[in-house]
This record gives C-alpha cells, sequence and structure tokens, in this order.
C-alpha cells in the first residue's frame, strides 16, 4: 500500500512549471467548505484558471448549517482539491475567496490528520461540557428570577409612573424644591397631610413638604366613590357623559330603578331565578372566577356579575306579580273566579261534575265574563291564574300592562325633573327654578299626570261588574284637549277641570319660552347701565370733585343698584362670563323648550316598550312550550315519555340562548335607553370630566402587559 501511494504521488500533472522527469513531486490540498448552489460556477473556474489541473471532490451535508451573522439556515458542501505545485495553490486559494468558500487546516499525513481529529473530538466534548453546564447555571438563574420577576416588573411600573409625574412638576425661583399643582378629593385632605408628613420622616429630609388649598376658577373633576358593588351602575351613567361638578348623579337611583324596568319587562318566575342564580355564582365565586375575566365576553358577563343577579332577583318578583313562570301560572291562593256560573257550563253538554279539563278539551275556549263569575274578592298577590287558560287573557293582560306601564315612566319622568331642581338649588339658579322647572312640573302633571290619574280613578271607581261601562282612556284625552264633553264621565266636573288643565298646560310653553331670555337680557342691561354710572363716578372724581364726595356718589349708586338687582344676578356678576348674545338664548331656550314639549310625548310612548317587551316575552315563552314540552304532556301512551325526555333537552336549550339571553339582552338595551334618554334627560348635563388620581394599578397592568 505504500507503494501505491508513493506511485500515485510521482505522477506529474502537466502545468506551466513544465515536466519534471525523474523527480518525485506530492500532491498538495486544500479543503473547506461552500455553499451548495455555488458549487457548478466554483468547479467551472477551477477548471478554467487552472486548465483542467486540479482535482476536485465534494460531497452535500445533509444538515443544514447556522450562519453566524444572520442566523439563517443555509446548506452548504463540503470540498477538497487536490493540486501541484505552490502556483496551484495560490490561485485554488484565491478563486475559495473569491467564491466566499472557507478553508479549514488539514494535516498533510494521515497520523497529524489522526491527531487533529482527536484533538477536534475532545475539544467538543469540552464544549458540549460547558454548553450542557451553561444551560443548567440558566435555568437554575432564569427559574430563581421568574419568582421576582413580576416584583420586578411592579418596581419598574411604580418608578416609570413616579418619575414621569415628577417631570409634570414645576421648579420654584431658587430651583431647590418641586412645586405641583394638583386636585384631590376635599375629605382626603387630612390623609394626604398625613401621608406627605409619613414620606419626610422615612426619607430623613429636613424640609417638611408643604400642602395648601387653593382657589380656582376652573371646572373641578368629578369624583364619585364607587365599590365593587356601585361601580357597574356608576359605569353606566359614565357611559352617557360624565356628571359636571356637584351634578346629581343618576347612579344611586339606577340602582333601583334599572332592574325594576328590567323585570317589567322581562318578567318570568323561572326565567329570572336562572339569571338571579348566573349572577349570584359570579359573586359568591368573584376570587375565583377573575381569572377567566381576562376573556372579553366572560369579562362583560363578570362586569356587571352585582347587576345581573339584581335583574334576575326583580325579574323573579315580577314573575311573581304576572304569575308566569315558563309561560305557566302557580295557584297559590285559590282563583277567585267560579267558572260554573258561566252559561255554557250548565248546557246540557257537560254533566254538572265534568272536571274541567274534560271541558276545555272537548271545548277549547274559556272567555271569562266577570260580571257572572267573579267572586269578588280579588287575587291576594298578582294575577289570577285562571287567567292563563282563559281565552281573552291578551286583551286582560295588555289593558293591565300597558296602564303600569305609563304609570311607571311618568313617574320616572317626574322624578327626573324633580332632580333638576336640586341641580338648579345648589348652583343658586332661581332663574331656572322659576322658568324651567316650574313650567315643566306643572305642563307634565297637567297633562300626563292627570293620564296617570284617570287610571287610578277607573281602577277604584268601577269594580269587575260595571268596568264593561268606564270609559276609554284614549278617548277622553282626546275630548280632553277638544274641549268636548265625554260621552262617559269618570267624576262630576270633568270637563271643566280637563279644560282648565289644558289652558294651564299651553300657558306654561310660552313661560318656558320667553321669560327666561327677557329676564336675562334685562338684567344685562342692568349691568351695563351699572358700569356706566361707575364710569361717570370715576371720571367726575378725576374731573376736581372731591374724594370724598365722588366715594359717597360712588356708594350711593352701587347700593341703589344693589337693592334693585336680584341675589342671581349678583351672583353672576361675581363670575366671568361670556359676551351676552340675545339671539343665541334665545334660540337655545325654544330648542330647549321644543325639546321637552315633545319629548313628553314621544318619551310617554316610549315608555310602551315595557308593555311591548313584556308581552313578547310571555308569547314567545307560551310557544316554545306548547310547541316543544307541550306535544308530549298532551300524549297518554308511552311514547310520550321519549317525546318528553327529547323535547325537555330542546326546550331548555332554547330557553337559555333565547328566552335568557338574547330577550334579556335585548330588555337590557331597552332599559339603557329609558335611563339614557328618557330618565337622565330631564336633569342631567353630563359635560364634566372624570377625576383620574395617582394610581399604580393601570400602570403595573400595563407594565406587564
Amino acid at each position: 500500500m505504500h507503494d501505491a501511494d508513493r506511485e500515485e504521488e510521482s505522477h506529474t500533472l502537466l502545468g506551466d512549471e513544465g515536466p519534471r522527469i525523474g523527480q518525485a513531486m506530492r500532491l498538495g490540498f486544500v479543503a473547506g467548505v461552500i455553499q451548495r448552489e455555488r458549487i457548478p460556477a466554483f468547479e467551472q473556474m477551477l477548471w478554467r484558471v487552472c486548465r483542467g489541473n486540479v482535482f476536485l471532490r465534494q460531497t452535500e451535508i445533509e444538515t443544514p448549517l447556522e450562519d453566524p451573522s444572520t442566523n439563517d439556515q443555509v446548506h452548504k458542501s463540503v470540498f477538497i482539491i487536490f493540486f501541484q505545485g505552490d502556483q496551484l495553490k495560490t490561485r485554488v486559494k484565491k478563486i475559495c475567496e473569491g467564491f466566499r468558500a472557507t478553508l479549514y487546516p488539514c494535516p498533510e499525513t494521515q497520523a497529524e490528520r489522526r491527531e487533529m481529529a482527536i484533538g477536534v473530538m475532545t475539544r467538543i466534548e469540552d464544549l458540549q461540557a460547558v454548553l450542557g453546564q451553561t444551560e443548567e447555571h440558566r435555568q437554575r438563574v432564569l427559574s430563581s428570577a421568574a419568582k421576582n420577576v413580576r416584583v420586578w416588573f411592579i418596581k419598574v411600573g411604580k418608578l416609570k409612573a413616579i418619575y414621569h409625574t415628577l417631570n409634570l412638576f414645576n421648579l420654584d425661583v431658587t430651583q431647590k424644591c418641586l412645586i405641583a399643582e394638583c386636585w384631590c378629593p376635599v375629605q382626603d385632605l387630612d390623609k394626604i397631610q398625613m401621608a406627605l408628613r409619613r414620606g419626610t420622616e422615612r426619607s430623613g429630609s429636613s424640609v417638611p413638604s408643604i400642602l395648601n388649598r387653593m382657589d380656582t376658577t376652573e371646572a373641578p373633576p368629578t369624583f364619585n366613590k364607587t365599590n365593587k358593588f356601585t361601580e357597574v351602575f356608576q359605569g353606566i351613567v359614565d357611559a352617557y357623559g360624565v356628571a359636571n361638578y356637584r351634578e346629581v348623579n343618576p347612579a344611586p337611583y339606577a340602582i333601583i330603578t334599572f332592574p325594576f324596568l328590567f323585570s317589567v319587562m322581562f318578567g318570568d318566575l323561572g326565567h329570572g331565578f336562572i339569571m338571579f342564580l348566573f349572577g349570584l355564582w359570579m359573586v359568591l365565586f368573584e376570587k375565583k372566577l377573575i381569572k377567566l375575566a381576562q376573556d372579553d365576553i366572560f369579562g362583560m358577563f363578570y362586569g356587571g356579575r352585582y347587576i345581573i343577579m339584581l335583574m334576575g332577583l326583580f325579574s323573579m318578583y315580577s314573575g311573581f306579580i304576572y304569575n308566569d313562570i315558563f309561560s305557566k301560572s302557580l295557584n297559590i291562593f285559590g282563583s277567585a273566579w267560579n267558572v260554573s256560573k258561566m252559561e255554557w257550563y250548565n248546557t246540557t253538554k257537560f254533566p254538572p261534575n265534568e272536571p274541567m279539563k274534560t271541558i276545555l278539551d272537548q271545548d277549547g275556549l274559556l272567555q271569562l265574563d266577570a260580571a257572572k263569575c267573579y267572586r269578588g274578592t280579588p287575587y291576594p298577590f298578582g294575577i289570577d291564574p285562571i287567567w292563563q287558560i282563559s281565552d281573552n287573557k291578551l286583551n286582560f293582560l295588555n289593558s293591565l300592562k300597558m296602564k303600569i306601564s305609563i304609570i311607571f315612566g311618568i313617574s320616572q319622568m317626574t322624578l327626573g325633573i324633580v332632580l333638576s331642581l336640586f341641580n338648579h338649588s345648589y348652583f343658586k339658579n332661581r332663574l331656572n327654578i322659576y322658568c324651567e322647572f316650574v313650567p315643566q312640573l306643572i305642563f307634565l302633571m297637567s297633562i300626563f299626570g292627570y293620564l296617570v290619574l284617570m287610571i287610578f280613578i277607573k281602577w277604584f271607581a268601577f269594580d269587575a261588574v260595571s268596568g264593561k261601562i268606564a270609559p276609554s282612556l284614549i278617548n277622553t284625552l282626546i275630548d280632553m284637549f277638544m274641549f268636548q264633553a265625554p260621552q262617559l264621565k269618570l267624576y262630576g266636573g270633568q270637563v271643566g277641570i280637563q279644560s282648565l288643565l289644558v289652558i294651564i298646560a299651553v300657558i306654561t310653553v310660552p313661560w318656558m319660552l320667553f321669560v327666561k331670555p327677557f329676564i336675562l337680557r334685562n338684567e344685562h342691561n342692568k349691568r351695563f347701565q351699572l358700569a356706566i354710572k361707575y364710569r361717570d363716578v370715576r371720571m367726575l372724581r378725576n374731573g376736581g370733585l372731591g374724594d370724598e364726595t365722588a366715594e359717597v356718589m360712588h356708594h350711593d349708586e352701587l347700593q341703589r343698584q344693589d337693592s334693585a338687582s336680584s341675589e342671581d344676578m349678583m351672583d353672576q356678576q361675581t363670575r366671568s362670563e361670556p359676551e351676552f348674545d340675545f339671539t343665541e338664548i334665545f334660540t337655545h331656550q325654544a330648542i330647549h323648550t321644543i325639546e321637552f314639549v315633545l319629548g313628553c310625548i314621544s318619551h310617554t310612548a316610549s315608555y310602551l316598550r315595557l308593555w311591548a317587551l313584556s308581552l313578547a316575552h310571555a308569547e314567545l315563552s307560551e310557544v316554545l312550550w306548547d310547541m316543544v314540552l307541550g306535544i308530549g304532556l298532551t300524549m297518554e301512551n308511552g311514547f310520550g315519555f321519549a317525546i318528553i325526555w327529547a323535547g325537555f333537552a330542546v326546550w331548555a336549550v332554547i330557553s337559555v340562548a333565547v328566552l335568557i339571553i338574547m330577550e334579556g339582552l335585548s330588555a337590557f338595551l331597552h332599559t339603557l335607553r329609558l335611563h339614557w334618554v328618557e330618565f337622565q334627560s330631564k336633569f342631567f348635563i353630563g359635560e364634566g370630566y372624570a377625576f383620574k388620581p395617582f394610581t399604580f394599578e393601570f400602570d403595573t397592568s400595563r407594565e406587564m402587559e
């Protein structure tokens, strides 16, 4: 084998140096790696430059290598080039350098190559050991750091928040202390002072922090203290608009009125109980469910868990009033109707002791006649269960629910107007009290308050027997505006009282429209004349009169003007006011008057949605029961059990998905509109801005994200 090597090495290659006969030449070689796609051009270049006097062998590297500069995966090939002579060696290396091939040193003898391979393997093993130890050390460091990373994020977030706030401070003239102006609740001034004092003591500073209360003409922000229960109601109000500073906050009233009006539309004892259980479950396990609240959909339900619980509770109450549980009724106290006195009951078609079920199965109709079968004593609580199987149920329920919708609507609008009185009184706007609150209340009570009064008169003046001849409220209201005598009267002197109420309501419209703008113009003219007289006094003083005379004239004029002007005008004089524009004020008052007058009519009609959605919910519940569970319940054979078993699942899914979720969302949106438009528009301006105190909560959560 040694001879064969010698023999191979003794062959000479044709080159520029020419043949060297009788002289043994050793072959030189270089080895390296090159990108796989450059191999064809690389091989062609070697052949042309070296004139075929080199021998190239290459093979592909199966595993892609990582480029240390770009971290990209690159496919490469390993090659070895044999040549003879230093001149070819120089050419080969330049070609390799041009094709960006990486050359690696390789010993010429086999022993040296074996020794080098052993050294490389040893270094690889050492590097693998170092990498393994480094990986283990990094894992330990990261594991220990993971325990503190949240604390570090919180600390960094707090430091960023503190320094960001400090950047808002101003330096004083001496450049030695910081001055800041901020808003804070008045009742928390003592807490802030104690916190500043405690911070001074802990920092070891000899200069205490000074807190002074300043007077300003800027409108302060609005701050309403909330807890986890009242937060959702305050959020509903703030979604419409943030209250002005010291303006009446509708949120405390919405805690009762919002779930109550929702229950009027959603009234069902069974559906309300399911909603109440869902809200109660979120309230009881609120700490465990806080992680699930990160989801957008469940987060909305979780945020409103208290209002969902209240809506379900109030819906149970309304469902008990409606005597409606999954479209069925509960006969707790016994019906106040005796259907055996009906004419069709005593016919020869049915025996005297025939069960009611047999009669209803054959005839299918039950028309209740109060004059014949009403016992005179009403059902103790809620609606009598006999109406559930009555054929004229809708006529009775429509009349009842329509009337209570009007009563609740007028009551809530009246509450809104009364709350406007508190706003006017606090801000000392006596002109608004006499020119807005009083005529608005009179207008609402003259027409719609009288309508509510007629509803109660009709309920108390007519019983079940005389109810057939009771006058229609709609016709009575039309006759009232037409100044006509109704065909059927509710009480004596009705025509005169109704005519007087219409006249009073008509008078309040120009009262709201004209009085306030002209009073404001008169006050402006008085202030203008006062300014002219005050200027004349100053001119007399400068013109030569004595100081005492001028001062007396000035004091007398001011005193006469003060005694002639109202207290409200003097309050307005102390405040900076925009330029007076009578046209703009009159236009604004006209818009406000038209909006209120038309709004009373449209808002009253809008409250009829309470009746409409309640009727729709009850009818959908009844149709679902009859079309799904009713089929199986009416079957008397064994096959009906299978129908009930399969139908119950369908009924339960549709009840939850449609009647509870979709109908509940619809009732929620309608309740939201009633509060925003019909209720809050009577007193709520909502043009303030929220108080945003310095806190770490928002900054910390943002840093963690």
